[in-house]
C-alpha cells in the first residue's frame, strides 16, 4: 500500500470515526451532507479496490498462461532440433544396416564400405556444425583437450600433444567431448 492510499485511508478512518461519534445537528442538516459523502467515499474505494482485486486476478492467470506456453515452446524446440540431428544421422543408419545384410565380399570391400559409411557420418556432423578436435602437434589446452598421459619427447616441442588417443568434438564454442591425448615433455 502506497503513502497515498495509507494516507487517504486513516483520512476515511478519521471521518467515519467522527461521522459515528454524536453530532450536534446544524441548521440546514449538514451533519447528514458529511456522513452521505463519506459514505460515496467509501463505495468509491470498495469500487477501486474490487478493481484492482480483478487486475491482479487477471495478470496473475496472464502470466501462468505465459510461463505454461513458455514450456511448451522449449519443449517442441528441443523435439525439433533432435528430429533434425538423428534425420542427418538416419541414412548412416541405413548404409550400417544394408553392410550387415550383405553376404559374403572380401575384406576390402568390407573395409571400403566402413570408409564410405564413416565419410558420410563425418559429413553429417559437418551440417550440424560439430567439428573434431585434438590434433597431433597441435599445443595442449586443458579447455579443450584431456591429457592422460605424458611423454618425454625431444623432437616435440613443450606442452605439445603427442598422440591423440580419443577425438573430441565441439558444436560452436560449446565442448560436446574433450579430446583424449598424450602430451609431450
Amino acid at each position: 500500500m502506497s503513502k497515498k492510499d495509507a494516507a487517504n485511508q486513516a483520512e476515511l478512518e478519521n471521518e467515519v470515526n467522527t461521522a459515528e461519534q454524536p453530532q450536534t445537528e446544524t441548521p440546514g442538516g449538514s451533519s447528514n451532507a458529511e456522513i452521505n459523502q463519506l459514505q460515496e467515499q467509501l463505495e468509491q474505494t470498495a469500487a477501486e479496490l474490487a478493481k484492482q482485486k480483478e487486475l491482479l486476478l487477471r495478470t496473475a492467470a496472464e502470466y501462468d498462461n505465459y510461463r505454461k506456453r513458455t514450456d511448451r515452446e522449449k519443449t517442441m524446440v528441443y523435439t525439433d532440433a533432435t528430429a533434425d540431428a538423428i534425420e542427418k544421422v538416419l541414412p548412416v543408419c541405413d548404409n550400417l544396416e544394408r553392410a550387415l545384410a550383405q553376404q559374403g565380399g572380401s575384406v576390402e570391400d568390407l573395409r571400403k564400405g566402413v570408409e564410405m559409411v564413416f565419410n558420410q557420418l563425418t559429413a553429417a556432423l559437418e551440417k550440424m556444425g560439430v567439428t573434431a578436435i585434438g590434433e597431433p602437434g597441435e599445443p595442449f589446452d586443458p579447455e579443450v583437450h584431456n591429457a592422460v598421459s605424458h611423454i618425454e619427447d625431444d623432437s616435440l616441442g613443450e606442452n605439445v600433444i603427442a598422440v591423440v588417443l580419443q577425438k573430441g568434438y565441439k558444436i560452436g564454442d560449446k565442448i560436446i567431448r574433450h579430446a583424449m591425448v598424450q602430451v609431450a615433455n
